[in-house]
């Protein structure tokens, strides 16, 4: 891929992620807290997979993704732990609430969830 090619999807991505937090926000709003949980994981997901083509990683399976991250920025203390957490927590959510009918995501948790989300994107922003 070019650099150009590149740089081109990474503002994309960026973009993509700006995008779901006004999604999220407008969902939490009307009270649709499994779309907005499975929003607030795909918002990050875009800023991984930005900060992915920055360092020229290449995947198409989110845990893959997840778990570079892992090993490239918390493990290697670039960025902090609970990141590192949250994202797979946030993965784990977006799966309960996209397969597990029997879910239930409070107000209350998806709104922390949303706050984590925006506080992990300005993070990730940093990185680019």
């Amino acid at each position: 891929m070019k650099d150009e090619e590149r740089q081109v999807l990474i503002k994309h991505n960026r973009m993509k992620a700006q995008e779901a937090i006004e999604q999220v926000k407008w969902l939490i709003e009307n009270k649709q807290f499994f779309l907005a949980v499975n929003r607030i994981y795909y918002g990050v997901y875009y800023m991984l997979s930005a900060i992915a083509l920055k360092e020229h990683f290449k995947t198409s399976k989110h845990l893959q993704l997840i778990g570079w991250f892992n090993k490239t920025y918390v493990k290697t203390g670039l960025i902090d732990r609970k990141y590192g957490r949250w994202i797979n927590q946030a993965y784990e959510n977006r799966m309960e609430g996209d397969y597990n009918v029997l879910a239930d995501f409070t107000e209350e948790k998806v709104k922390q969830a949303f706050e984590e989300m925006k506080d992990m994107i300005a993070k990730l922003e940093k990185l680019l």
